[in-house]
């Protein structure tokens, strides 16, 4: 991990820039794959399975018995846990469903907005590396509260063409109607085309590597809608002199260790901190069996010493981090100068561990830089919004005037009939 001691303000924006590769090379390959799926269908799926994960597998739809074998897999401790994650993201997602408001614009005009569950959706769950069932839990309870008809789950089965068992226990807890055995760019272009097998979705949720980001910004173009462009996990923790350098360097790991395109940012004002923050990862990296992982994440990383904790912030800020952990004295204090950032962390207890599995904030955010326009998903993001509007006689004599003198500055002549017939029709007396 490079330290960087005091850089230049017109130096951040290199400074802030993600590890990437070739974007035309990205597209073509998915472009490629998208085409012979929609030209293919099962078929091509099959084909970029064995080619892209190494895994042929007969059916990719998981039957009923795989899933109720892999309930019987899962330990009792695990199930627990589980359990405990999905009553605390339930319960921090239930509240965020809104309660409908009727409201007079004017006397006789009523109007109001309510939420429809999207029919159909698709999750990514990824689990090449590692098997993301916390994720499951994620989209699916919000899926679930927002009243999604059908939830469509795809992840890559391992070598053996199995999926692990907790990614199965966890998607029949939340009430996931169909699962299937596919990964990477063909997932995303099954769910988006629809195959004689894999129904066509109406929104993609889910995060995955460059391959998976690239695929859903595709099938945005081809109509289906998606959550957000999420791509490699980072965190960026800004620490002074009141944190714990060892549970700094485990809040950077965690993040690192999701892969290698992976990036941990460290800001701080003290070079006391950075260093023993940078003996402290040297240290842990070597028990972590994935510390090859880990050791490629973090040469994509960064420790900045920069004047204070203030500019600290303002550097965060540019950055725009999927996670920020706050280990600073009185860092609820600070809150109101966060602007840019996917889920905030605060002290030295909050690790970023507890917002990835129980303490139920969600856990799919907005990455390179993109949290700078777009939020964390929630059950919003499930839901459409529809507005209704209720017009009286009376409201339609309300507003009618102004109707009419507006469409007709806009030249619109059809609009400004549409109030003027009904007004004139009011004003007719009526008949004994």
């Amino acid at each position: 991990m490079k330290t960087i001691r005091y850089p230049k303000k017109k130096d951040w924006s290199a400074l802030t820039l993600r590890p990437a590769k070739k974007t035309v090379a990205l597209q073509a390959l998915v472009s490629k794959v998208f085409a012979n799926i929609q030209r293919e269908g099962d078929k091509a799926v099959m084909k970029y399975s064995k080619q892209f994960d190494s895994c042929a597998v007969v059916s990719t739809k998981v039957s009923r018995s795989e899933i109720t074998q892999a309930s019987k897999a899962v330990t009792p401790d695990l199930k627990a846990a589980i359990e405990l994650a999905k009553n605390n993201i339930t319960k921090f997602h239930a509240a965020q469903r809104e309660t409908t408001q009727r409201i007079e614009t004017t006397k006789g005009v009523t109007c109001w907005r309510e939420s429809r569950g999207i029919e159909r959706v698709g999750i990514y769950i990824p689990g090449g590396t590692a098997p993301l069932f916390s994720t499951v839990l994620m989209l699916g309870i919000p899926a679930k509260l927002a009243g999604c008809k059908e939830i469509v789950l795809c992840t890559p089965p391992n070598a053996e063409g199995n999926i692990h068992p907790a990614i199965l226990y966890a998607a029949q807890l939340v009430g996931v109607t169909q699962i299937f055995k596919i990964g990477g760019i063909q997932a995303i272009g099954a769910m988006t085309f629809g195959t004689a097998t894999v129904p066509r979705v109406d929104k993609l949720f889910g995060p995955g590597n460059q391959y998976v980001t690239a695929a859903k910004q595709l099938a945005q173009q081809q109509g289906v809608a998606i959550d957000m462009p999420a791509g490699p996990s980072e965190v960026l923790i800004i620490a002074d002199q009141q944190s714990v350098p060892k549970f700094v360097a485990a809040d950077l790991l965690s993040q690192a260790e999701h892969g290698s395109d992976s990036q941990v940012i460290l800001l701080s004002d003290d070079a006391e901190v950075i260093a023993a923050t940078q003996a402290a990862l040297a240290q842990q990296t070597k028990a972590l069996s994935r510390n090859k992982i880990v050791t490629q994440a973090l040469k994509n990383s960064k420790a900045i010493q920069l004047k204070s904790i203030a500019e600290c912030l303002n550097f965060s800020n540019a950055y725009a981090p999927e996670h920020l952990i706050l280990a600073v004295k009185d860092s609820a204090n600070y809150i109101k100068e966060i602007g840019n950032a996917g889920s905030v962390f605060l002290g030295n207890y909050s690790c970023e561990s507890a917002g990835d599995y129980a303490s139920g904030t969600n856990h799919t955010l907005p990455t390179n830089g993109y949290a700078r326009n777009y939020s964390g998903v929630s059950v919003d993001s499930f839901v459409k919004k529809i507005t209704f509007q209720e017009v009286t006689a009376k409201g339609l004599q309300n507003i009618g005037p102004a109707i009419e003198q507006m469409a007709a500055a806009e030249q619109l002549d059809a609009h400004k009939n549409a109030v003027s017939i009904r007004l004139a029709a009011l004003a007719k007396p009526k008949k004994n």
